[in-house]
């Protein structure tokens, strides 16, 4: 069986405790697996120098604040953690030569690009969801609206957890991007939540929606209403399993790719919608 090393980057919140104990276990069944070999924390964290361990047990890994011992020997690097750390982490794998699964979310226009100017020299993957469904979603959603641009109204509704600190989600703005791309609107056309008299609703807008509370993992939902009739495109995620097992699938398919900026769309050749 081959095993691909990984650094855990952000090793002690709930996406990346999720993901170390997925790995354990994950593409046993296929014969293509990957092997933890570092995990990397900021140096606030009052876990930094404690051992990952498996189920109970010590594993000799301990959990880091330098970058640069914590690739040692990664072949990946699987990133849930913020912006800022995601830079300083993306210019230690270019000295590295380390490939990257992105999944944090949350940056401006200038810390995105920073991403595509390390991607000309290794290959990243990142998404603002890993999940499999999630991905269709988007592919879904495009399909839609370059079909039902005209006379439908187009709406994006997003659920979380109360502890989500970002809104919207990372995914209700990949959405956001899929409908103006797919129904040829701008950002002008967009508004994020509605209070008050404002009046009637113009044709061409895109409404984004965001309510957070209980212990929601992720609910994502697109509307497209029409006269006497609404599509609903809808995901929900019941278990973070299902984006660790995306991004593990993601680290096993960035490994092998030249350097670039890919996404998960890559990883399931779903193509244009």
């Amino acid at each position: 069986m081959s095993s691909v090393p990984f650094t855990m980057v952000g090793a002690a919140g709930r996406m990346g405790r999720t993901i170390i104990d997925l790995s354990w276990s994950y593409g046993a069944a296929d014969g293509r697996s990957l092997r933890l070999v570092g995990a990397l924390e900021n140096s606030e964290s009052p876990v930094v120098g404690t051992d990952i361990l498996r189920e109970g047990a010590s594993t000799g890994i301990r959990i880091t604040d330098q970058a640069s011992s914590a690739l040692e020997g990664a072949a990946v690097v699987i990133d849930f953690s913020k912006p800022e750390n995601t830079l300083a982490i993306s210019r230690v794998c270019r000295e590295k030569k380390t490939a990257m699964v992105v999944g944090t979310t949350g940056f401006s226009e200038s810390q995105r690009k920073q991403l595509e100017e390390a991607a000309a020299d290794i290959p990243i993957l990142i998404s603002p969801n890993m999940s499999v469904g999630v991905n269709l979603l988007f592919f879904l959603t495009g399909l839609a609206a370059r079909r039902l641009a005209e006379g439908y109204a187009l709406e994006i509704v997003d659920i979380h957890h109360r502890h989500k600190k970002d809104a919207p989600s990372g995914t209700a703005l990949r959405l956001k991007e899929v409908l103006l791309e797919g129904a040829n609107r701008t950002e002008d056309d967009v508004v994020y939540g509605r209070h008050g008299l404002t009046g009637e609703r113009p044709p061409r807008e895109i409404g984004v929606h965001t309510l957070r509370g209980g212990d929601v993992v992720g609910d994502h939902t697109v509307l497209f209403l029409g006269e006497g009739e609404r599509i609903e495109l809808t995901h929900r995620a019941t278990s973070r399993n299902t984006f660790a097992s995306g991004a593990l699938r993601a680290a096993l398919f960035v490994v092998a790719q030249k350097p670039g900026l890919y996404t998960m769309s890559d990883v399931l050749d779903l193509g244009s919608p």
